[in-house]
């Protein structure tokens, strides 16, 4: 296990050593703030939510985001207590405000990544894969602002993207097949 922490250690160093540019920078720590609290995704499920077309899409985005707060955020955050990488990785740089909890999993992936793919699953590709993209993006710009390990940012997204998987199933298979809700 100390060897997977150290690749985590240094891949950060590597990410501010060789990727680490002025106007990436900009893009990056204005990016990460998209993520905050899940507001982006909010907003989006709830737009979603509005239009019978689209209602679906916003039930599961929400219930996904709902979801990955419980697992990410209240959950494994507070079990596992993972230290943030700016304060145990020499020469670290933060780019952003410390963060005032705990690093593993990384929640605005986890958040990202469960309504990206809720909106994959529902809508059509060109806006499943825009919202994807977004979420990888966000995903990344945690590590490059160096508040998350690699590590903390894989298991967020993985996380999420399980949760909207499962609730889609339960979703399909039994809310919106039987009552023929939100159709």
């Amino acid at each position: 296990m100390e060897w997977l922490l150290q690749l985590d250690g240094q891949i950060l160093l590597w990410i501010q050593e060789y990727l680490r540019f002025p106007v990436l920078t900009e893009f990056f720590t204005k990016f990460t703030r998209l993520g905050d609290f899940g507001l982006i995704w909010i907003t989006l499920g709830l737009l979603l939510f509005i239009s019978k077309k689209t209602r679906r899409a916003g039930v599961l985005v929400l219930a996904s985001l709902l979801g990955s707060l419980v697992l990410n955020n209240l959950f494994l955050k507070n079990l596992v207590a993972r230290t943030r990488p700016y304060e145990v990785v020499d020469g670290l740089k933060l780019l952003i405000a410390a963060q005032s909890d705990y690093s593993f999993p990384s929640g605005h992936a986890g958040s990202s990544f469960a309504a990206a793919t809720a909106i994959f699953l529902t809508l059509p590709r060109k806006y499943g894969i825009p919202a994807l993209t977004g979420a990888a993006l966000i995903g990344f710009s945690r590590l490059y602002v160096g508040v998350h390990y690699p590590t903390d940012v894989f298991v967020g997204t993985a996380s999420g993207i399980l949760i909207a998987v499962i609730l889609y199933q339960i979703f399909t298979r039994f809310v919106w097949k039987k009552s023929g809700q939100y159709e």
